[in-house]
This record gives C-alpha cells, structure tokens and sequence, in this order.
C-alpha cells in the first residue's frame, strides 16, 4: 500500500516498488519510473529494449526503487512519478577491508515540487533500511554538492578530468613494457573487465563496487543515454609477460571538431599494476588520427604526469567532486579502516538523523580500532558530515580544523590528526 504525505493540498503517495515483482500494477509503475528518471536527467524517452535492459540490471543489483506519485485524482497523475530515488547495496574498499555499502543513485524531484521535503523523506526511509539491514555505510555522487550535507554525507574523494597532448610531444620517461596490448572487440571483454576491476577494487582505498550495468556500458551493448547499442567503442587489453590480461581500456573517437587532429574519450581505464597503467596510455597516444586523449577519471594522484617527459602534456581541465560518504554505524566504520599512529581519542559526533550519534573512544593500536560507545566528554567533535569527509583519508584533520569543520583542544585535534590522517588519496573508478 502507498503511504500517502500531504503537500501544497495535494496528497502525494510514497511507494517502494520492487523490481523482481512481475505483476502488471508494480510493471506500469516501474516503466513510469524509468520515465521519470530519464525526464529528470533530461535524456531521451526510453523504448522497449532500454526497458529490458534496465529491469534487468535492476534486478541482478537487487535494487530497491523509491518514489512520489501524484494521486490518481490529480491533475497530471499517472506512472510517472514526481521523485526518483534507488538504491543497492555494494561494497566500498576502506584501505583495510571491504565494507558493506548502501549505494544511492538516481535522485530527482520535478521542478514542480521542489522544497517539499521528497527527497529528505526517500533518503531518510532509505538510510534507515540500510541501518536496519546492519550497513554500516553509505555513499553517493552527486550533480549538486549543496543538498547532501545535511544528511550526513561528506565529500570524501575526488577526482580530475584531464586532456593529454598525444602528438609527438607525448613520451614516457626510460618506460619498458615486458608485456603488450592487443585490441580487442569490447563485446569479447567483459569478463576480462570484471578481473582488472575486481583486481583493481581489492587493492584501491576509496575504490566503490561497480553495479551490473557497467556490463552493456563498457561492451558497447547498451547505452542509456542513446537508447541503443554503441557501435562506435574500442577496447585494447594489456597483457603481462606471461601473457595474462592485467589491465585494460575503452575508448571512442569524438571526432575533430573540439581538436584538430581529432579527440579520443577514454571511457574505462583500469589497471592495477602501475606498469600495465602506463603502457595502456601509452597505446592510445599512439592511436592515429587523435591529437588528445581526455579522460573524466584520473586519480588526483596520477603517475602518469610524473612518467611524462613533458608534464605540460597532461592538463587538469577539471577538479571533480566524487564520493560522498555517509557513515551510518561508527563501531563497524572505524574499526574498519585504517589508522596511521596509536592513540587514544573521545570522538564526538552530532547527527540529526541520530545514526552516528554518540561519544565514542577511540583506541588504536598497531594500526588497529577499537571503538566503544561511551559517556564521557568528547574530546574532538564533528558533524556526520565531516565525519564522511575524514572516513577515506582524502582531507587532513587539520584542513578541517583549520576550515571550523572540527572543535577541540589543540593537543586533542594533534593526536586524533596522528591517529587518523592516511598517505596518499583514496581513489574510485565507480560513478553511480
């Protein structure tokens, strides 16, 4: 049954719709969701083969499928509801381990109801399923970064869109490769894809599982934005010197109206062997007819420019925002992660949604947490959000301290720094 909420006099209903669920009702809603997504991220009108492809995907993620609909005796009612909102449930590489992760994507409210309250009613329904269910954390991207903050989310990852000069200016400093790359068709790739990646997601801080529509994306076998298959992609494998794939990428020429000499976009680029990483670029700088390979998905800390011999070849056109995480559960987060130096803090967290809530002290010993719910006073305070911020390690303690993200006594700030700043950046390959 629809759990109905009254906004502006019009009675909205709220339901979960579950994608396994054959029956022709929950089918006329899940097409008129779809369509509400695509109208919100102003794609095209989906047609019957982007449906069987979706439900698909949805199904094999076990996706759940959230939504406001007008009523039926509304003016402009029917299966295309008012908001979106989906989630999974993933895993997200901590630097320690894998953890559990509920996975938000596909957020939208019409214009026409915007400021209602939708949205903090969908996540907050949401995150307390994921609680519920025992995640302890939770993530997302977002296209706007002033709305997730006050549910707790906290920018956590970044990442660059770069372009690369991939004329003879392009080259590679005392690089020998003992393996090679061979092209291959993007439609033969994917369970080679699925072992660079899960290769990639084992050994990666930061790094988000990917959800199974990565599949038709990076084959070529279905683009969502096109509604069709995309004939245009290319891929090319590395292989090792036993002859074993160890990294690959896939790429499509844009043409020559944005570069003269042409523009290839890399699509997908993973190796998790540095040597792999750098023989892939390696490739498609010599790809014919292309003067610059750009990229949305390069590591704030890429070895590519240091590999360079001209480092003005590989330019940052844009700082990207990435993951946002949510920590939901402190125990399991904390004493799931990383720690640089032992110590012993009392962390104070404020949350508005009171998942996070609490003192907590925090003891680390030997690059271990223990974490334990407590009374005392806190010694070092944040929000949930900063919380998210500080999780993976990509912003120091004392960048937030100096920002006012975070209170507490000098010594305090010095010590939970020492416990909890981590070397290098975290890093995702996953957009969601």
């Amino acid at each position: 049954m629809p759990v109905r909420t009254t906004f502006a006099d019009v009675e909205l209903n709220f339901r979960t719709l579950d994608p396994r669920d054959d029956s022709p009702e929950n089918l006329r809603l899940l097409k008129g969701w779809l369509e509400g997504l695509l109208r919100g991220f102003h794609e095209a009108r989906h047609k019957p083969e982007g449906w069987d492809v979706w439900i698909e995907c949805m199904r094999e993620d076990g996706a759940v499928v959230r939504g406001a609909w007008l009523p039926d005796d509304a003016f402009g009612a029917g299966p295309v509801p008012v908001a979106t909102y989906s989630s999974l449930n993933g895993s997200l590489n901590t630097g320690r381990r894998e953890l559990p992760l509920r996975m938000i994507t596909d957020v939208t409210v019409s214009p026409a109801h915007r400021r209602q309250g939708l949205l903090r009613r969908l996540i907050t329904d949401d995150l307390a399923d994921a609680v519920q269910h025992g995640v302890p954390l939770a993530a997302l991207t977002v296209s706007e970064t002033t709305i997730y903050g006050r549910f707790g989310f906290g920018l956590a990852s970044w990442r660059h869109h770069i372009a690369v000069d991939t004329t003879s200016r392009f080259g590679l400093r005392d690089f020998t490769d003992p393996g090679r790359v061979e092209l291959v068709d993007p439609a033969d790739l994917w369970p080679v894809m699925e072992r660079n990646f899960a290769a990639f997601h084992a050994t990666t801080r930061g790094s988000v599982s990917r959800p199974s529509a990565y599949r038709s994306w990076l084959t070529g076998t279905f683009d969502f934005g096109e509604q069709g298959p995309n004939t245009r992609l290319r891929a090319v494998v590395h292989l090792d010197a036993d002859g074993e794939p160890d990294g690959h990428a896939v790429y499509q020429h844009k043409g020559y109206d944005d570069v003269p000499g042409g523009k290839v976009a890399l699509v997908d680029l993973v190796a998790a062997d540095p040597t792999a990483y750098l023989a892939l670029w390696r490739f498609l700088a010599d790809i014919d007819l292309c003067a610059q390979v750009a990229w949305r998905n390069s590591s704030v800390d890429d070895p590519l420019v240091w590999a360079l011999t001209d480092t003005a070849c590989r330019k940052v056109t844009k700082l990207d925002d990435h993951i946002w995480v949510r920590v939901l559960d402190v125990v399991t987060a904390l004493e799931g992660r990383p720690w640089a130096t032992d110590g012993s803090v009392v962390l104070g967290v404020s949350d508005p949604l009171g998942h996070a809530d609490g003192s907590f002290r925090v003891t680390v010993k030997e690059g271990e947490a223990s974490v334990e719910p407590c009374a005392d006073e806190p010694e070092v305070s944040v929000d949930a959000e900063t919380l998210g911020s500080l999780y993976l390690g990509g912003v120091a303690v004392g960048t937030l301290a100096a920002a006012g993200r975070l209170a507490g006594a000098d010594d305090a700030v010095r010590t939970w720094a020492a416990m909890a700043d981590l070397p290098g950046v975290p890093f995702s390959l996953t957009s969601f």
